[in-house]
């Protein structure tokens, strides 16, 4: 299978996202045309800040009407291209019924996207959005893994519809990908695996869970401390560059850990509290009882407290450095730049 032509169209699902914006970005940078599919093409709003990038950059957007969970609606979006990436996953954060609210379209939106590009017969590499999630449910599993490390041979095994329903629905979305793709050999496929994305979106105004959390830093919810709750972290701008790398060299191939820092929201806390010393951040650890007894009424269940608070968090992104050539920046940077984003924008008050 050879490097897909990027002189040819190269189209992205969930083109109005967040890691999506900044791909597109990039894309275009390099005078690519981008079939852009998303779910409403009219919606100037929504297209607003990609219609921007277009304007000011070498490559142009051209728009497709999409949807995740029809089938067949990638078809025409799919025309002509060599490259595809897929970085469209439902997120519902209120589910009633984890196996149809998230299993079900996540698995179904990735048959979807990957049907179409069988059906295809341009495309020769296919990008995939998966997830850390997909390689460990909670942070106490990496105890028992060999150097108690993430690593891409890794897969979540612990979560499921009970506990844990969305790295399970990632986890399932992911390994139904490559169970599509070991069928078949007119294309390739290659799976990004970010920790949790940080930094400046095109979209300042963005409403993922990462533009959540930096909001509620800068509202005063770290006032009192923050949990010692160990995640990896990674720069949006640095994980649109590792999707671009996998689609453009020749010998990029499997999963890819996207990780800058192996981090925490202790450590996010005091990049902020460093640099923006007005605002009410407390750098002191909150004790994991107190975490545990507030645990409902911050999103969390009281399981996931035990499996994760104070249990440390680490991935080895050495594959992504070697096969991808990243060079990650300092999270310090990427929190930074991010908070004074939300600051510049009023999503966070000036103080």
């Amino acid at each position: 299978m050879s490097t897909p032509d990027t002189t040819k169209p190269v189209m992205i699902t969930g083109a109005t996202g967040y890691v999506a914006g900044r791909l597109v970005e990039r894309l275009l940078q390099e005078g690519i045309t981008v079939h852009a599919a998303v779910r409403d093409p009219e919606n100037k709003e929504k297209t607003k800040y990609l219609d921007a990038l277009a304007e000011k950059l070498p490559g142009t957007i051209k728009y497709f009407k999409s949807d995740l969970l029809t089938e067949g609606s990638y078809d025409e979006a799919m025309k002509g291209c060599e490259l595809i990436f897929h970085t469209a996953s439902p997120f519902i954060r209120n589910v009633n019924d984890p196996q149809k609210d998230l299993v079900d379209p996540a698995k179904k939106g990735t048959r979807n996207v990957l049907e179409s590009a069988s059906r295809t017969e341009s495309v020769k590499r296919v990008v995939l959005t998966s997830s850390c999630a997909a390689i460990y449910g909670d942070a106490k599993d990496t105890l028992s893994y060999p150097n108690q490390q993430l690593t891409e041979e890794i897969w979540n095994t612990s979560s499921s519809l009970s506990h844990q329903p969305y790295s399970f629905s990632k986890t399932e979305a992911e390994k139904e990908a490559w169970k599509i793709a070991d069928a078949q050999d007119q294309w390739k496929l290659v799976t990004i695996n970010p920790s949790f994305v940080l930094g400046p979106g095109i979209n300042p105004h963005g409403t993922s869970e990462s533009f959540a959390i930096m909001k509620q830093i800068g509202k005063g919810d770290f006032k009192m401390g923050a949990p010692a709750f160990n995640i990896g972290c990674v720069d949006v701008r640095d994980l649109a560059e590792a999707h671009y790398q996998a689609g453009i060299r020749p010998d990029a191939s499997g999963r890819h850990i996207a990780s800058a820092e192996n981090s925490g929201f202790l450590e996010i806390a005091g990049y902020i509290k460093e640099t923006h010393p007005n605002y009410p951040i407390s750098t002191r650890k909150l004790p994991k009882w107190l975490m545990w007894l507030m645990a409902p009424s911050v999103g969390m269940t009281r399981k996931e407290v035990s499996l994760n608070i104070g249990y440390p968090w680490n991935a080895d992104n050495s594959k992504s450095v070697k096969e991808l050539g990243m060079n990650y920046r300092p999270l310090k940077t990427t929190v930074t730049e991010f908070f004074d984003q939300l600051v510049e924008a009023g999503e966070i008050e000036k103080k």
